[in-house]
């Protein structure tokens, strides 16, 4: 037996359609509201704890602050034996690291290197590499946000080329690019005196922005 389709019935009907849509979108944005994500710092220095780590920490602790749905982690590289890209990945202390960065709950990066001859250091460019898995056959790190950390043992010690740098090699993975706004608008450069930041009141604030910078954004990606 058909029902007869009213003026009245059809209303009704549409309107508690509408009514459940509208329920189901409220609940999922709450759900999104409550997702945690990860941003993680990685301190490219052979030496360990010092002031790349440090600065590094800095712009975690910046990002961290933006909202309670971000948690962060550093990995610091100092002291590790990470080779180069091949071919046939050599069996080193990359592999444990490379499940971090295909977590789903990544929000985004901030990379950290010394400035040394004016170039990132050797052990960041072969992190940078060993990432390759994550291009092929899906780009992993895609339109995720992502922030540069260099130190140097002069203001002008090639903090802004060594940023260019590893700007360029993540632009192959397809992530964002994120500086810090002024005075950090590419990204944060800090000077090193003595093996500390302490006493770079601006170099602190240029991580400190470009934490918050990085973290905004990865709520803005993340929906």
């Amino acid at each position: 037996m058909k029902q007869n389709v009213t003026r009245r019935n059809f209303i009704a009907t549409a309107g508690a359609a509408a009514l459940a849509a509208s329920t189901t979108s409220a609940l999922a944005a709450e759900a999104a509201k409550g997702k945690t994500l990860t941003i993680i710092g990685v301190s490219c220095s052979p030496r360990r704890g010092m002031t790349t780590s440090r600065a590094v920490q800095a712009a975690l602790d910046a990002a961290k602050a933006v909202d309670p749905r971000i948690e962060t982690e550093l990995i610091d590289l100092g002291g590790l034996n990470i080779a180069p890209w091949s071919p046939t990945p050599p069996a080193d202390d990359m592999a444990p690291l490379l499940p971090k960065f295909q977590d789903p709950a990544l929000g985004g990066l901030i990379i950290g290197s010394p400035s040394y001859f004016r170039s990132l250091s050797g052990l960041a460019k072969c992190f940078l590499e060993r990432l390759a898995p994550l291009r092929e056959p899906k780009m992993v790190l895609a339109e995720k946000p992502f922030g540069v950390v260099a130190v140097g043992a002069f203001r002008n010690g090639g903090q802004e080329l060594t940023i260019e740098q590893i700007q360029t090699i993540l632009l192959c993975f397809g992530m964002i690019p994120v500086g810090g706004h002024g005075p950090a608008f590419q990204g944060a450069t800090l000077l090193s005196a003595n093996d500390s930041i302490a006493q770079d009141d601006l170099g602190l604030k240029t991580a400190a922005q470009l934490g918050k910078h990085v973290g905004e954004v990865a709520l803005k990606m993340a929906g």
